[in-house]
């Protein structure tokens, strides 16, 4: 630390003072001059000395404006972004329903639509109300459906309201068949550490008779509340076999349940044949005609579909009634 020195401290302070003094007497000088002289000393000022200031300045107020411009946009971004996410749920739910309308259409009657409400307490994922009940011909052990096949059952039924489990159940099974109707199985849930995990297993399929992946598996029509012929998925690769003796397959769902808005209650009421529900979901004459991919079965191309009932070549007769050749 310097030692202090009383003599060089003064001589600062006179220093400061006369300095202080100077600026005080240029001030009063400058005050005293004509208006023109004062304009021409402050524009030149202002150009040389007090130029990076100003131009600091106007920088900040540029930068400030900016700021704030940027905020209308983003608030108009987010507002575009809900818009467009509005609209594209409004156009998810109307193909939905859309859907759903023309399965009413194929079917002639026995659905009855309802709209799904999710409880959305723990415990309860697999479970959903219906705002449908008794008085409009539901009943207990109904299957409930969309455009895309199976969805659940219905458990409770009350006057207005029905609650439903979906295929993520613990108790969910179902007795099932490949679209050609030759291998039978029960379908049953596998549960995953998430819900998304959640995974369909078809179980005891013969072990000589192996399943190709992209297999369509409908409901058997075997007991008394799945009928036959609703989609519930494809299969997706071999889950476990046991040699000799049987293999189970990984089915993908053709319904996700937690998409299901809207669905429809098979009543069994007014409503077509049990066998004819195979075509509501399975469009052609037989199950071999149709092509089953990612997005679930689909109807070939015009001509590659047969008509059973159409003799074949080899057993036709001509129009004159003549016998075909043996």
């Amino acid at each position: 630390m310097p030692p202090y020195d009383p003599e060089k401290i003064s001589s600062q302070r006179r220093v400061d003072a006369l300095v202080t003094l100077a600026f005080l007497g240029l001030s009063g000088l400058l005050l005293l001059l004509p208006p023109p002289v004062q304009h021409q000393i402050s524009s030149g000022l202002r150009g040389s000395v007090l130029a990076p200031f100003i131009w600091t300045q106007e920088a900040l107020r540029e930068v400030r404006i900016r700021a704030g411009e940027v905020e209308v946009l983003q608030v108009q971004l987010d507002s575009v972004v809900a818009t467009v996410s509005s609209q594209r749920t409004l156009e998810e739910e109307n193909r939905r329903l859309r859907s759903l309308l023309e399965l009413t259409e194929r079917a002639g009657g026995g659905f009855v639509s309802a709209s799904v409400v999710r409880p959305g307490t723990r415990g309860s994922e697999s479970m959903f109300l219906l705002d449908v009940g008794v008085d409009d011909g539901v009943r207990v052990n109904h299957p409930v459906v969309t455009a895309e096949g199976l969805v659940g059952v219905v458990r409770e039924v009350g006057r207005r309201t029905a609650l439903a489990m979906d295929w993520t159940h613990p108790d969910f099974r179902v007795s099932a068949m490949t679209v050609d109707g030759e291998v039978y199985g029960i379908v049953e849930i596998r549960r995953g550490a998430f819900r998304e995990e959640d995974r369909l297993l078809l179980n005891g399929v013969p072990y000589h008779t192996p399943l190709e992946s992209g297999v369509g598996i409908v409901t058997s029509g075997r007991g008394a509340v799945y009928p036959r012929g609703i989609l519930i998925g494809t299969v997706s690769e071999l889950a476990e076999s046991e040699a000799g003796w049987r293999r189970s397959y990984w089915v993908r769902p053709a319904v996700r349940t937690q998409s299901a808005t809207h669905v429809l209650v098979l009543t069994h009421e007014e409503g077509p044949d049990v066998e004819s529900l195979e075509t509501l979901w399975l469009p052609g004459f037989v199950f071999e005609g149709l092509e089953i991919g990612e997005t679930g079965i689909g109807e070939l191309e015009a001509g590659e579909l047969e008509d059973p009932n159409a003799p074949s070549g080899d057993e036709s007769t001509d129009a004159t009634g003549g016998e075909s050749d043996p």
